[in-house]
């Protein structure tokens, strides 16, 4: 799969279409609708099912040197008023204030980011480190590692928690049966 295939394939899914279209209202430089929404789409239709089969929520992550909680929740509230009308959960975060809650919640340390594009380099799973955003002349798409694990199978990041990377791969595999899961050979 190239870029192009790529795009094509996420934009099938009509809430990724709609959620593009519509988050530069929110007039932010660092904004990229995120992971589980674009490869999962990409998966249903390698597998054949509606684009949006399966995907939980829509993530969106932006990153704001502002880390107050006002400032984030004075973006969130501007998105859910511009996408109040889509039926899904859209999770919107400021990828600056990350470091400040992800420790607590998950019991591990994460280190500030200086971009939102540097928190989608530590997700769990290379198919899932993939963002996309509507620029001026089309889409810009990130993603490090290429298309490969998309359109193969989930590969675990050799320096994430192996407990973590078992719980997800039994949610994918749960939904998409045709995955081939690789065992975890990370930390944990």
């Amino acid at each position: 799969m190239d870029e192009a295939r790529f795009i094509e394939a996420v934009l099938r899914n009509p809430v990724n279409r709609i959620i593009l279209e519509r988050l530069p209202i929110l007039e932010l430089n660092d904004l990229w609708l995120v992971s589980g929404s674009l490869f999962q789409t990409v998966w249903n239709g390698l597998t054949g099912r509606s684009p949006d089969y399966g995907i939980k929520d829509y993530d969106v992550f932006y990153f704001d040197p502002d880390t107050s909680w006002a400032a984030e929740d004075v973006i969130i509230r501007r998105a859910a008023a511009s996408l109040s009308d889509v039926d899904a959960r859209i999770e919107l975060r400021n990828q600056g204030r990350v470091h400040l809650w992800y420790p607590e919640k998950f019991g591990t340390p994460y280190p500030p980011v200086q971009r939102a594009t540097d928190s989608i380099d530590r997700f769990l799973a290379v198919a899932s480190q993939v963002g996309i955003r509507l620029v001026k002349n089309g889409f810009e798409v990130y993603a490090p590692h290429g298309f490969n694990d998309i359109v193969t199978l989930p590969n675990l990041r050799p320096d994430f928690r192996a407990d973590l990377y078992q719980a997800k791969a039994a949610s994918w595999k749960a939904r998409w049966p045709e995955l081939l899961i690789l065992p975890a050979t990370g930390i944990g």
